[in-house]
């Protein structure tokens, strides 16, 4: 345990003086950096898919699941992925120093915003090892130090990867503690980080709601996070029904494990009777399982009576709720209790019930015609990111470059004093 945190508190120390260092990076030093660690993935393939073994070997010694060690896996794709990933972010406008806004006051002094990095970053994830060079890419491109700690099944993959990133780094003179992965596995230096509040500015878990639950609990740094996904889509009654039948189905069927897939199918009575049936039959061939209210399985035969548990689940599976509202009000009360903050869809033609939804709704991102699945950093044409808030305070969404940013107020004067 002493060593443990020993060992993280001169990592946090050593970040936050790489942070200095990061911070005044030019945007064509950082471009460098990310497209030069693209190419080494490359060419270091082998290298990686040899320590991803280790990892490998270990997982199937647990009898973790199939569905666990396709996360772990550091395929040729999933590499190519990574590469694909920097060279995007290295593509990407600089945000740091960019001033967002400036105004004259009465006496002449010119005040604006500036768009800076945050500091240090720690991401808390699970075992995904992709994670840890899209997190680093985006990290230093916003000019900021990370220290990162996957999960203990990918320490082989993650201690690889962050080999290459520091051996970049090390070529342009950039200090290795700018890009930091925990060595060790145990669950104190997680502990121990979430203390670290003199050297660490914002923590970012990324996994499942204990993970992240725990991390709030423990944290005494701010967190950004979202516990789950719990999205809807409202089929309003003046929807244009074929329109609902493509969103629905995409917003479940397309990938249902994801946080931003339909957990939840509200109807508007009146076109419930119309919209149902066919809706019900292309979920059901798409082995699709719908638990419904009253309503719904009084029109759907084979709908599967919904318990009080069922409404605001995150079933991360081909199992979805139904639920006919008698209005948007209804409708509305309802994302309110059983939502998350996510995401939000209405199908509707009428622009006034639209514009409202819009307002009302609470979530990170709320769409009108256009499926839940949209909730990503890159279909919202931020080039990657980080992951997804539900947080309001800071970022609320998908946090790309700028939410890895803050700005700071800036002044020039001419000899002005305060009387």
């Amino acid at each position: 345990m002493a060593d443990t945190v020993k060992l993280v508190e001169e990592m946090a120390r050593k970040a936050k003086a790489a942070a200095r260092e990061v911070a005044r990076l030019t945007s064509g030093v950082k471009d460098k950096v990310l497209l030069e660690t693209a190419e080494r993935l490359l060419a270091n393939r082998e290298m990686l898919q040899a320590e991803n073994a280790k990892d490998l070997e270990r997982a199937q010694e647990k009898g973790l699941s199939d569905a666990f060690i396709d996360r772990l896996t550091l395929s040729d794709k999933v590499i190519e992925s990574m590469a694909q990933g920097l060279r995007e972010v290295a593509a990407l406008p600089d945000p740091v120093g960019e001033v967002t806004r400036m105004w004259k006051r009465p006496n002449g002094l010119l005040v604006g915003r500036v768009r800076i990095p945050l500091g240090v970053i720690c991401m808390i994830y699970e075992s995904r090892p992709n994670v840890t060079i899209d997190a680093a890419g985006l990290c230093l491109k916003a000019g900021n130090a990370v220290v990162l700690r996957g999960g203990s099944d990918a320490i082989h993959s993650n201690m690889a990867l962050a080999s290459i990133l520091q051996e970049v780094l090390a070529r342009h003179s950039i200090p290795g503690d700018a890009v930091q992965v925990v060595p060790v596995t145990d669950r104190e230096a997680v502990t121990e980080l979430l203390k670290r509040e003199e050297e660490i500015d914002l923590i970012i878990p990324r996994g499942g709601e204990g993970l992240i639950r725990f991390v709030v609990e423990n944290s005494r740094i701010p967190v950004l996070k979202h516990y789950k996904g719990v999205c809807h889509v409202y089929v309003d009654k003046h929807a244009d029904l074929d329109m609902a039948y493509e969103i629905c189905f995409n917003s479940k069927v397309q990938r249902p494990g994801v946080c931003n897939a339909m957990e939840g199918m509200l109807v508007h009575r009146e076109v419930a009777g119309e919209f149902l049936p066919a809706m019900a039959r292309r979920f059901k061939e798409a082995g699709v399982e719908l638990r419904g209210c009253d309503v719904t399985c009084s029109i759907v035969e084979d709908a599967v009576p919904a318990k009080e548990e069922d409404w605001g689940f995150e079933f991360l599976d081909l199992v979805l709720a139904v639920k006919v509202v008698d209005s948007m009000d209804q409708a509305l009360d309802y994302i309110s209790r059983y939502g998350s903050n996510h995401t939000e869809a209405i199908v509707t033609r009428d622009y006034a019930r639209a514009r409202r939804f819009l307002q009302e709704a609470d979530a990170s991102l709320v769409l009108v015609n256009a499926s839940t699945r949209f909730n990503d950093g890159g279909q919202l044409g931020l080039g990657a990111e980080i992951g997804i808030s539900t947080s309001k305070l800071h970022a609320y969404g998908p946090m790309g470059l700028e939410e890895l940013t803050s700005t700071k107020f800036i002044a020039y004067g001419d000899g002005q004093v305060r009387e």
